[in-house]
């Protein structure tokens, strides 16, 4: 019996949505990618009030700008992230790619985002505190505490953004790295 995702999760693409219905019994809405479908946005916020939304996009660029684009016009969604190297072919990423226990992973670790007062934000100071910028091991150190915190990989400003969305202080991202 396949394991039900009572929220909608949102997707980019057809085979996205044929990928996950196959592992799960689940509603999806797909968005069309970069081109975003007519009416995917009220699609998606009439579902977000009727049973909740998962964003569940390409760990690329394009699923970046369309997760953006989704939070903005539609704030509360929870994420579901996946990391580029466990989502791909050797010529193509995304969602479609990736095996059962990547999606379920990345499903049973939904991240929402939070509004913390700016002055308990990470700074850059911070990231380049925690060898997360600057460093010769800081993109290893950011993928490190992508995978801990299930927030996807991105660059140094990226992760700051989604830590401070997520409401994750440094001190979390400093127990994370020291714990192999």
């Amino acid at each position: 019996m396949k394991p039900v995702i009572k929220e909608v999760i949102v997707v980019e693409g057809t085979h996205d949505s044929t990928r996950l219905k196959q592992f799960f019994d689940c509603e999806t809405i797909v968005t069309g990618g970069m081109a975003r479908k007519d009416g995917v946005l009220e699609q998606i916020k009439a579902a977000k009030e009727r049973c909740g939304v998962i964003v569940f996009t390409d760990p690329d660029g394009p699923g970046a700008k369309i997760r953006r684009w989704i939070d903005e016009a539609v704030p509360g969604c929870a994420h579901a992230f996946v990391m580029k190297e466990d989502a791909r072919t050797t010529r193509k990423v995304g969602i479609e790619h990736a095996p059962y226990e990547v999606l379920k992973e990345a499903l049973d670790h939904l991240v929402t985002w939070i509004e913390r007062e700016p002055d308990e934000r990470i700074t850059a100071a911070d990231f380049y505190e925690l060898g997360l910028l600057g460093s010769a091991d800081s993109e290893a150190n950011r993928k490190k505490a992508a995978r801990a915190f299930h927030i996807g990989m991105g660059s140094a400003k990226t992760m700051r953004q989604r830590f401070n969305k997520m409401g994750i202080t440094k001190e979390m991202i400093r127990k994370q790295l020291k714990d192999e």
